[in-house]
């Protein structure tokens, strides 16, 4: 007898830590393998950064965050007033460790490695994302739309095609475009682009916030529980249940997944696990009245942002600041935003006072690979988190992986890069 159909018999229980896209697609697939699941988060189902993200499966993104290239661009990025990159000067001294870090995760053989896994995980996405929405009756949320990547400098022509054939090697499809062929495939962008790449199989999700919100009521139709709580510490087991302290007293289950985001690792020290997360502080306009704006998700390859156009508006995405859980938004990268999607549009209505601002956070590894993976010496907990922008992108797939670990499955693909010791060895006795 297979340990998914013991589970079956017995309604084995599983807890899963956080409530965002990663934490209830995970909960939903423990629950196709017969686990009776709870799901607890001091938010409510996709009110973290689950909300706010560009809201299409960026599978082109194989390329780690850390590369030679990307380190030579960081101090113009940084000096730009309103680059893509940004390190708020009170949070760098808590920022140096993990810094090290990333420089070091952009060794070549580093890169390689990176590379493939991302890869791997991206070419599985949208399968697992079509799997787990038919699995629920809410196939309506993927849209089949495409994605343009434009470049408004002629001079990014050689750049352009050389990232076409760099993704072809790896699978992905991209053309390109001149200026005439970019302004008939999107006439809601101004004359100021040059060229572009387009992404024919590209796909987005009508709105992330009622995605997340879909699969939470999925998963309560089956029998899922959802509480609301700060989970304070795990307190792992060798053997016997699992328990987690939370703000209103313990919960215990056989097996706990931490899919936390960008408070996962502060759950690992206390069993034994130093994972060198950082939070990537995201910004995000929502231009509520210009759901047309757009014929489909564009993202300029220069000013590196993203506009996605959704059920809920024109969402105008970007930025990479590593500022920690703790700091207040920094209010002008709302107007770098509105500065970039002006350059863009060819209608700039909606970018005043009516786009609605947010920040949330992301949570990334200095390699920029996601922990997908059970502790070393507690087989019973499981962790699922660190995707960085691809969160969206990987969820369904991440939680397809964890939950064959979690029944003592053969994972679809080798999962060893994702492991959670990959930086440190585990420390608990």
């Amino acid at each position: 007898m297979t340990r998914a159909s013991q589970a079956s018999e017995r309604r084995e229980t599983a807890l899963v830590v956080g409530a965002g896209v990663v934490g209830m697609t995970v909960a939903l697939a423990l629950q196709r393998k017969g686990f009776a699941v709870t799901v607890v988060d001091r938010q409510a189902p996709g009110e973290g950064a689950s909300f706010g993200n560009a809201g299409f499966l960026a599978v082109e993104l194989i390329d780690p965050l850390a590369t030679p290239a990307m380190l030579r661009k960081v101090p113009r990025l940084l000096l730009d007033p309103h680059g893509a990159a940004a390190l708020p000067p009170r949070y760098l001294p808590r920022l140096l460790p993990w810094l090290i870090r990333f420089v070091a995760a952009a060794k070549s053989a580093r890169v390689r490695h990176g590379r493939e896994a991302l890869a791997a995980l991206n070419a599985e996405s949208l399968k697992a994302w079509q799997r787990c929405l038919a699995d629920i009756g809410a196939d309506d949320e993927l849209l089949a739309s495409g994605y343009l990547l434009v470049w408004e400098s002629p001079e990014g022509m050689a750049q352009a095609r050389a990232h076409a054939e760099h993704l072809r090697h790896w699978g992905i499809e991209a053309t390109l475009l001149d200026a005439d062929e970019i302004r008939a495939r999107e006439p809601g962008l101004g004359d100021t682009i040059s060229h572009g790449l387009w992404f024919p199989n590209a796909h987005q999700m009508r709105d992330p916030f009622v995605l997340v919100q879909r699969l939470a009521k999925a998963f309560e139709a089956r029998g899922g529980g959802i509480q609301l709580a700060e989970v304070n510490a795990l307190e792992p087991r060798e053997m016997g249940l699992q328990q987690v302290q939370t703000e209103h007293g313990p919960l215990e289950a056989d097996h706990v997944v931490v899919a936390a985001g960008a408070w996962s690792h502060k759950l690992l020290k206390g069993v034994g696990l130093d994972v060198p997360l950082e939070t990537e502080r995201g910004y995000h306009l929502t231009l509520p009245r210009r759901q047309l704006a757009l014929k489909q998700p564009v993202g300029s390859a220069e000013r590196r942002f993203v506009m996605t156009p959704m059920r809920c508006g024109l969402r105008i995405v970007g930025f990479t600041e590593l500022g920690g859980l703790s700091l207040a938004p920094i209010k002008r990268r709302y107007r770098s935003l509105r500065r970039h999607g002006a350059a863009l549009l060819a209608d700039e209505s909606g970018l005043d006072a009516s786009a609605e601002e947010w920040m949330g956070f992301r949570p990334t590894l200095p390699d920029s690979l996601p922990v997908i993976d059970s502790h070393p010496r507690v087989a019973s907990l499981h962790f699922a988190f660190g995707h960085q922008h691809l969160g969206l992108t990987q969820a369904a797939i991440t939680a397809e992986l964890l939950a064959a670990r979690v029944v003592g499955e053969k994972p679809a693909m080798d999962i060893s890069a994702y492991r959670v010791t990959r930086f440190s060895r585990c420390c608990v006795d």
